[in-house]
């Protein structure tokens, strides 16, 4: 069996688009699907629903379909004001799709890895222009947990009402139907294999980009440090030129209800599951062309068309690393006699910062 080519219902995506009721990286999904013919796997995890339309909330998938295959998920448009991270994902599946029909080296990769994408989490918040989802609920607050230390306020996530930025949602009540589907995803097609990667493409903080991991939550360490912490070596190794900061959240700041402290605490403990955030620094943008801070969307997105493009190539380096590291996990995994002289090493590197 061809594992490259799986059964996708791209016939799905060959509707008119009606301006009105969608918007433009929706678009840009589908007809990506479409053009794909059945190399994806496309499945309909949600359906996301506004004071209009209402949209479904897609997966696609490719590569092998062993189901102990490592795998690697990117995710995009959790905020719905942050457009970019699903562009920079949409960019790189239309790119991997030219690449297949004339790279025998990603077609062999691709024998061995899984590659999962959703690139627009939260439509309805896309759709309307607004960070959170149409219920005003912030989806990257939303899981059930709490910090363990001070948060910053609303920043750090607020459950007063969703008239207020960065709510979490009511105490109690169930996720939001975004937040659950992409757990789900998490869980059955990432966390139940061995191995696997996230990478979760957002915009918006500082002046630098960053890579973050769990937790938010708390300024304890992750049990998986020794794996990110080659990790980091790796990356460092083969883009000694790189940009990114490399850290735990909680080195920035702790917040309630992160969806990634969540979706790592409930992978299997004898799964290896690594996560990453990446921060794109929109501030960068806005200092270059101070007039986007007039604009909601210039906030959290580069607007001039050179710096759009500039942003898509300077990540795909990052992205085709991460796909690389995932199909070679079995060769880079720390093995069991190493993992605690790492731990000691990434402890020391990464030393929890004393709270406020």
């Amino acid at each position: 069996m061809d594992v490259l080519r799986s059964h996708g219902p791209a016939h799905r995506f060959a509707r008119t688009p009606d301006p009105a009721v969608t918007f433009a990286e929706h678009e840009d999904f589908k007809a990506l699907l479409r053009d794909s013919g059945t190399r994806f796997k496309v499945q309909t995890v949600a359906e996301a629903h506004t004071a209009g339309p209402s949209f479904d909330i897609f997966t696609a998938a490719i590569g092998s379909a062993d189901p102990r295959a490592p795998a690697i998920g990117f995710f995009g448009g959790i905020h719905g004001l942050e457009r970019i991270g699903s562009q920079l994902i949409l960019n790189y599946m239309r790119a991997l799709l030219f690449r297949l029909e004339w790279d025998s080296l990603l077609q062999q990769q691709l024998q061995k890895v899984r590659l999962l994408f959703m690139p627009i989490v939260n439509p309805g918040g896309m759709w309307a222009h607004t960070r959170a989802n149409p219920r005003g609920v912030d989806l990257m607050r939303n899981a059930p947990q709490r910090a363990e230390g001070r948060v910053p306020f609303l920043a750090g996530g607020q459950s007063w009402s969703p008239l207020l930025p960065w709510y979490c949602g009511r105490p109690g009540a169930p996720m939001e139907a975004e937040s659950t589907a992409l757990l789900q995803v998490v869980r059955e097609q990432l966390a139940s294999r061995p191995f696997s990667l996230a990478l979760d493409c957002h915009s918006g903080y500082g002046f630098d980009d960053s890579l973050w991991f769990p937790y938010a939550r708390t300024r304890r360490l992750m049990a998986h440090l020794p794996e990110m912490f080659t990790l980091k070596a790796m990356l460092e190794q083969s883009m000694p030129h790189h940009d990114y900061s490399f850290e735990p959240q909680s080195n920035q700041y702790l917040l309630h209800g992160d969806l990634w402290d969540h979706a790592y605490d409930q992978a299997p403990p004898s799964h290896v599951f690594l996560p990453m955030t990446l921060e794109l620094g929109s501030w960068l943008w806005i200092r270059k062309n101070p007039r986007q801070l007039f604009s909601r969307h210039g906030i959290f997105n580069p607007i001039k068309a050179h710096r759009i493009k500039r942003v898509l190539r300077r990540h795909v380096e990052l992205l085709d690393f991460l796909t690389r590291a995932a199909h070679a996990a079995p060769g880079w995994l720390p093995r069991p006699e190493q993992r605690a002289l790492l731990y000691q090493q990434a402890s020391a590197h990464w030393r929890p910062r004393r709270a406020p």
